[in-house]
């Protein structure tokens, strides 16, 4: 059985590991690119309009719904592509016009 007292724990202290950090720091805007909002609200308006197309049992107009919903992850995705996403280009134009935010 392992001595677990006070004095031996003080006479062998416990060697703790190095913490590694990533070697830069994340971006500070933590996601509000125009490639992420544009995504949210189309994502949302399509998921709206498939449910409510649900409640009043519009099956064609529920896949409509749906497909918003894809339409805005792939312009999510060009946006991201075009530099409008994290790190891109033109959020880094935009927030250095805005004095860093």
């Amino acid at each position: 059985m392992a001595d677990n007292t006070l004095a031996h724990r003080a006479q062998h202290p416990t060697v703790t590991e190095a913490v590694h950090l990533p070697p830069t720091a994340a971006p500070k805007n933590h996601g509000h690119t125009i490639a992420a909002w544009t995504t949210t609200w189309v994502v949302v308006a399509g998921a709206l309009f498939a449910a409510l197309s649900m409640v009043f049992a519009q099956v064609a107009l529920v896949w409509t719904g749906l497909g918003v919903c894809l339409l805005g992850l792939v312009l999510g995705k060009v946006l991201q592509v075009l530099g409008y996403g994290q790190g891109g280009a033109a959020t880094l134009a935009r927030q250095k016009a805005r004095g860093g935010h």
